[in-house]
This record gives structure tokens, sequence and C-alpha cells, in this order.
């Protein structure tokens, strides 16, 4: 059988990013070459209806016995556009606690005292990318241990669920769960494999919102500008000076919502900036959303009708209020934990998943953990020993009776 490692380091050499500017689906053609290949694999180890449908969602059932619950098993196939996922280098070390060179030509090194999480996997080996590139555990790892435990319960002969499997596109821009097709699904409840360390267990999320905001400038030859110009890139400056600074991702932690400025492109006649909006708690989310209109409020009040117009759009919600009610889902995970050696560790996630917009699709979906750290950045790690722990959590999902 391969392993979820073979698997992993397979899947890192499709480059899948998404893009959140395509209006596309998949958002990359390359999900969709991914997706083909999965479909084969899929097939090959006996899943007879496995398919890619018309916008690049892969599915595929595990038959399993019809007595027990029908699981569901997520992942999705883009990578962050946050970093660069093409021609990712993997490669596998032995952990000391040494310092890793990731690249010796351009001195890159993985480090302890920048990355304490690696602490906690001296001795396992590692799967680490040339530090160019982000490795893409987030969320290949998933695939691959998804993949490996499919295989698996494909061929043993133990009392098993029948597990139904799915692969989306673009989940890292917020489109994983459009168009996916919860109805023939199939599923009494799923679980998104999309977590990180070793024993992480999520069904709390960051309600989730994008804020674009257009600054309209008037451009005047610098030479004779005075009174006249009307400089966009300088009011964009002045409306993200009003926002509240200690809401900054880098200022919050653990409950503690933030506003992001993920993007902005100007020029003196017109400026974009681009904004995430984040809190697990609804009343403290409305309000950071008022306060950007607030903000635009006051732009237009300064210097004129619709200097500044604000767009936001709601991406999705806490999936707590739908998973309290089924608590048997989050309780099965924890006992299949519990049953491979992994202590469960509830966290709530800073973040989102499909599994967040599924829950409101009537689809209870928590996350689970596929073992990677440092998601999105050219220093992404995952130990070979934790997806193993995670492959054989997820079988001990799907064969709890």
């Amino acid at each position: 059988m391969i392993t979820a490692t073979e698997r992993f380091l397979r899947y890192v050499t499709f480059d899948t990013q998404s893009n959140e500017l395509s209006e596309s689906c998949p958002s990359t053609e390359n999900q969709r070459l991914f997706a083909a290949a999965l479909v084969e694999e899929m097939k090959s180890i006996g899943i007879t209806d496995a398919h890619m449908d018309a916008h690049g969602y892969v599915y595929g059932t595990v038959p399993g016995d019809p007595r027990l619950p029908v699981i569901g098993l997520i992942a999705h196939m883009d990578t962050s556009p946050d970093a660069s996922g093409k021609n990712v280098r993997a490669r596998i070390v032995e952990y000391t606690g040494e310092d890793i060179c990731l690249n010796e030509e351009k001195q890159i090194y993985l480090r302890q005292k920048d990355y304490p999480s690696l602490a906690a996997h001296v001795g396992k080996h590692l799967i680490v990318t040339d530090g160019t590139t982000l490795l893409g555990a987030d969320d290949k790892a998933g695939i691959a241990e998804i993949m490996t435990a499919a295989e698996f319960l494909m061929t043993c002969r133990m009392a098993h669920a029948t597990v139904k499997i799915a692969f989306t596109p673009d989940e890292e821009i917020g489109r994983g769960a459009d168009l996916f097709d919860v109805a023939a699904f199939g599923a009494d409840y799923a679980y998104t494999a999309d977590g990180g360390t070793l024993g992480q267990l999520e069904y709390e999320n960051f309600n989730a919102a994008a804020a674009k905001v257009e600054v309209r400038g008037l451009n005047i030859h610098p030479g004779s500008a005075k009174n006249k110009m009307v400089n966009s890139q300088l009011i964009a400056m002045e409306y993200n000076s009003l926002l509240p600074a200690h809401q900054r991702p880098e200022c919050t932690e653990g409950y503690e919502g933030f506003i992001h400025l993920v993007g902005m492109q100007g020029e003196v006649e017109s400026t974009v900036l681009r904004y995430i909006i984040r809190d697990h708690d609804m009343e403290k989310f409305r309000i950071k959303k008022t306060v950007l209109q607030e903000a635009a409020d006051f732009i237009n009040l300064k210097y004129g009708k619709d200097t500044v117009a604000l767009t936001m759009t709601d991406s999705y919600y806490n999936m707590r209020e739908k998973i309290e009610p089924c608590m048997y889902v989050v309780e099965r995970a924890m006992k299949a934990m519990r049953g491979v050696g992994i202590e469960p560790s509830v966290v709530p996630i800073r973040g989102g998943t499909d599994g967040a917009r599924l829950s409101f699709m009537g689809l209870p979906c928590p996350n689970l953990c596929t073992g990677g750290e440092n998601y999105h950045g050219r220093f992404e790690y995952i130990p070979i020993e934790d997806m193993d722990a995670c492959t054989r959590m997820l079988v001990e999902i799907a064969t709890t009776l």
C-alpha cells in the first residue's frame, strides 16, 4: 500500500494555487489537472464512482456497513496565494534539534528560535521546502491522509462506515463550499482534514468577511497641482489610519478578532485597499464591519461624496452554533484520536475551513488535524510520523462502532 508520505510528495509537485481575481471555478486550471489525477488514483484503489464534476470538485465512495452512519471526509486541493506553490522542492530531514538548512545557496534556515513548534518534533522526520516556496501541506497532507485511509478501508476486513470523500477547489479564497453538492454527497456528517498540529480538533471558527475600499482621486500635473490635486493614495492611507491599530492580526490571538489589510494597489487617480474581517463573536464581527463603514463615511464627509466606495461581503460564519446541537460528531473524533494514541486538543480556528460553510448548509463538519506547521509560508513543514498518526485517526473514525 502506498504511504501518505509517498502520496504527499507526489501531490506537492502540482502547482494548485487559487486566484481570487479569477471568476472561474476552479479559479486556476492546475487545480482541475490535480483533480483529474486524484480521480484516476481513486479508481485505481477500487473507488468505482470516483469522478470530477463540472466545477472541478472530486467525489467518491468507500462502501461500508449500511447499519453505520455515512461519514464524509473532505480536504481541499488548492494552496494559498500567499506564497509560491510552483516547483516545490520537498525533502525529508531527520530533526535533531539543530537549525535546518533549507537552502545553502541562499542561506535560508529553519530555526527553532524562530519557530518554537519545532521543539516538539525532535527525533521525527520532517518534510520541508527549499525555503523559496510553500510546501502545500495545507491541504495536500489532508488529501494524502484521506487517500491512504481510503485505500486501507477498501482492502481491510474490518467493519467500517461508508465513507464519502470530497476534494474541493478554491478553499483558500473562501469559495470551497460554493458549489459543493451536499445532497448528492450523501453523508450524515463529515470532517474536514484541514488542520495543523497533531491533536487539534476544531469546531469554532471566525465569522469572516471581505472588504474592498475604492478611493477616487484627481491627477493634476504636480507643477500646477496646488488646491487641485486629490491624491487617492494619501486618502487611502488616511482611511487605514482610522482603523484600530490594536485590532490588526499581529496584535491578536485566541478569540481576539482582527481587521487585516491584505492588499493595496494605487496611483494618484485611483487606489484600492482590500481587507479581511474576522471575529469568533458575531456581535464583535458586526462592530468591526461598522468601523470600516464609519471610516468610509468620515472620508466622504471630509473630501466629498463618493470619494470612497466600500463593498463588504460575508464569507462564512462560526460553525459552533451548528455543531453544538450534534456534539456526537466531535465526540466520535475525540474517541478515535484517543484510540490511536493522540490526545485531543479542542481549539478555536483562527481562520476558516470548508466545514464552516458546509455546517450551515446542513452538513455538520468539524475540522481535524493533519500534522502540518507554519502553513502559507516558505517555512512550512510536516512530520511524517504525525501524518501517519492522522491517517490512523481517519481509519479509526470510520471503524469506530
